[in-house]
């Protein structure tokens, strides 16, 4: 049976629920060498051999809400607070123009409403008029008329995860977020016009591969230009602490059957992997994933970023990142591409 999934992932990728179930539920070093080739050879024939890097700026830890999961959630008295100025995220990205390859900066962010539609505006306005960046902005629920405003203001890409494809799951998760709203503005970037990213933690708490299999399913329907996978770990300062984290083996199946379905989705090769697998970012590779993203927080701020324990970029220097990443891409045999890897949806 495995032998016919498999070749089915290479023929056409439409897998039945059951079969991305029995992918999922891979353990056999055997069998997960073949899955993992399965999904690296989908990658080849629609993505190429092509990793883009992007630069990443986490600029405010403040957040509004309290996922259970999450070390800057609002209730986390632990959390050392930051915001970075609007000049020195401005002065950061045209560093990241003037001084790198990278043709992408995102902009990160808790649930900070201190930055407000005007703010967030005029920063992506004066990145998009002083650099040739493209901008990805991850600043989460918002209302629709912010939404336009930072479209209409340059933003070309905004990733927000939907954390959950499973209505109960996501509440578990979110006790105070509202399902419907997160879909509602998912469907709202896309009317946009956004490049929109979605994605979701594997081996969090009350998680099975049912609800993973949801998610594979909504990225089936949905159609993600950008997933972001990644484990969960588990933070001290939340009510999940002491919760088992998630494994890097599982995970690496979810990138692997997350490329098979969507054949053309820019997946990333996370920093969370790589901080529970000194080599998740090569695995996650070589599973399908075609995206890094070097660190360039100010070093003043960025351990304060803590979204889970050990981070591994917080005691990197940048420049570390970047020719880290590089090295990392071409240790696999993979090439560093210095494009802005826009949607491969909009270059057909």
């Amino acid at each position: 049976m495995l032998n016919e999934i498999l070749n089915k992932s290479l023929e056409t990728g439409d897998l039945t629920r059951e079969e991305i179930l029995r992918l999922l539920a891979i353990t056999d070093p055997d069998e997960k060498s073949r899955l993992t080739e399965t999904s690296n050879a989908v990658r080849e024939k629609y993505c190429g051999a092509e990793v883009y890097l992007r630069g990443l700026i986490e600029f405010s830890d403040h957040c509004r809400r309290n996922c259970n999961y999450c070390g800057v959630r609002a209730g986390n008295t632990c959390a050392h607070r930051y915001r970075i100025p609007p000049d020195e995220i401005v002065k950061t990205a045209k560093g990241i123009a003037e001084n790198t390859p990278i043709k992408t900066v995102v902009l990160q962010s808790g649930e900070d409403l201190w930055y407000t539609k005007d703010i967030l505006a005029d920063i992506i306005r004066r990145i998009k008029s002083e650099t040739d960046l493209a901008v990805t902005l991850g600043v989460g629920e918002r209302e629709y008329d912010e939404y336009k405003a930072w479209r209409e203001a340059g933003a070309d890409r905004f990733l927000l995860r939907h954390e959950a494809a499973n209505r109960e799951l996501y509440k578990s998760l979110h006790p105070d977020s509202d399902y419907d709203n997160r879909m509602n503005c998912l469907r709202q970037l896309r009317e946009l016009g956004y490049q929109v990213g979605a994605g979701a933690m594997v081996g969090a708490p009350g998680q099975t591969l049912e609800h993973i299999a949801d998610d594979i399913e909504f990225y089936k329907t949905f159609k993600p230009d950008m997933i972001g996978i990644g484990p969960f770990i588990s933070h001290p300062d939340t009510p999940y602490k002491g919760a088992a984290s998630g494994t890097a083996e599982l995970t690496l199946n979810v990138v692997a059957v997350t490329r098979i379905v969507t054949r053309t989705a820019l997946l990333p090769a996370t920093t969370a992997i790589g901080s529970i697998d000194p080599m998740g970012r090569e695995k996650a590779l070589m599973a399908g994933a075609d995206v890094m993203m070097p660190n360039y927080t100010p070093y003043e701020y960025r351990a304060m970023y803590e979204i889970y324990p050990d981070k591994k970029c917080f005691t990197e220097a940048v420049d570390h990142n970047l020719s880290d990443a590089i090295a990392r891409i071409r240790s696999v045999g993979r090439v560093f591409k210095g494009g802005y890897g826009h949607a491969r949806r909009l270059d057909k």
